[in-house]
């Protein structure tokens, strides 16, 4: 049996029971970093059992180690660095297969980067589109927003914490001066989450590198979450609706 194992974004403790128990069981473990998924086991005093690489670049050939172990019947466990493997994810491959060659898996739920920002923005949660990682490219950027324009869904991305004010500043050219939400260190102790308007987010982290994994989350075409070129462009001090917390959460 291929299991399918969310592991924590942040904070080890939000590893769960079912997981627990998968990772104990596991005969093979493959994952992203086994330096990190080591120090899991470690923090969770889990036994640890044969361990592979599976990441991009390599996925092919640790792929055929995988389908060979499940097909000799061996208990393998696929994770990522946190959250679900095979979201904007190398092991999203491994599952096609499984799922084309009837192989067996499962999945256990667990913690995930895109609903704990949906949830922390305060933007509408009734529809969303997420859309993986953001290209690098400034041209392909805007397209990749520009897409998404008429669009009533909220958007959700995960961003480079290089890229963050690149990125929202392509936003606000492609879509206009919507809500939005730059979330950071998900369940982490230093968890902060940055509100407002793209246009003034932008300015806020315009050549500012940030610290750890970051989510973007983006209003969609609903006038009621944006606002007009007259009033975005009245603005002349710090956008007063533009705020940033920082959550106090205990030590992973």
């Amino acid at each position: 049996m291929l299991h399918i194992v969310a592991t924590p974004i942040g904070n080890l403790g939000d590893l769960t029971p079912r997981a627990l128990e998968a990772l104990r069981a596991a005969d093979l473990i493959a994952c992203e970093d086994t330096r990190r998924t080591w120090a899991l086991l470690t923090a969770h005093n889990l036994p640890r059992p044969d361990m592979i690489s599976y990441r991009q670049g390599n996925e092919e050939r640790a792929g055929e180690q995988l389908v060979a172990a499940v097909r000799a019947g061996r208990s393998v466990v696929l994770c990522s660095d946190g959250g679900y493997p095979g979201i904007s994810d190398p092991g999203y491959r491994l599952l096609r297969r499984a799922a084309q060659e009837g192989l067996p898996f499962d999945v256990l739920p667990g913690a995930s980067a895109v609903d704990v920002a949906l949830l922390l923005s305060g933007l509408p949660t009734s529809s969303y589109t997420f859309k993986g990682f953001s290209p690098r490219r400034p041209g392909v950027l805007r397209r990749f927003f520009a897409d998404e324009r008429e669009m009533p869904h909220t958007l959700v991305l995960f961003e480079s914490p290089f890229r963050v004010g690149a990125s929202l500043q392509a936003a606000f050219e492609a879509l206009g001066d919507r809500e939005a939400a730059v979330c950071m260190e998900l369940t982490k102790q230093h968890e902060r989450v940055a509100r407002g308007f793209l246009s003034a987010l932008a300015k806020q982290f315009a050549g500012k590198p940030v610290k750890g994994e970051v989510t973007i989350v983006i209003a969609g075409g609903n006038p009621k979450f944006a606002r007009t070129e007259e009033e975005t462009g009245m603005e002349e001090l710090p956008d007063p609706e533009t705020q940033e917390e920082e959550l106090s959460l205990p030590s992973p």
